[in-house]
């Protein structure tokens, strides 16, 4: 986060603050990761504001990592997943109860689906 640099000390110090938050629940949504609606809100506010972009978010984490490459004498190894993912089917019967809810049972015991 040093090699940040925001236009206002005030983003810097929310960026801070969230990062903190997000890093300590990560996969969760921002919701879950800030615990309450003060925090969810100024992070929705801090990233839908104009003065914000990936340049000044991501900064100082490729500056951070061209200081460690300048460091490397000897050849790099640069690590890359390829790996895709495709959700296509031809049919729902593909993938089971697709867009159907479970609502319990009926008298006979049978499981209640409701599209």
């Amino acid at each position: 986060m040093s090699g940040c640099c925001f236009p206002d000390g005030r983003l810097a110090k929310r960026f801070g603050k969230l990062l903190a938050m997000i890093s300590g629940q990560v996969g969760e949504t921002i919701p879950a990761a800030c615990q309450d609606w003060a925090n969810t809100k100024a992070a929705y506010r801090f990233l839908s504001n104009e003065r914000v972009s990936e340049t000044e978010i991501l900064g100082g984490h490729f500056q951070a990592t061209a200081d460690r490459i300048a460091l490397t004498a000897g050849p790099l190894l640069i690590l890359h997943d390829t790996s895709e993912f495709s959700y296509e089917r031809s049919g729902s019967s593909d993938l089971g109860l697709i867009g159907l809810a479970s609502t319990g049972t009926d008298k006979q015991g049978r499981p209640r689906h409701h599209i």
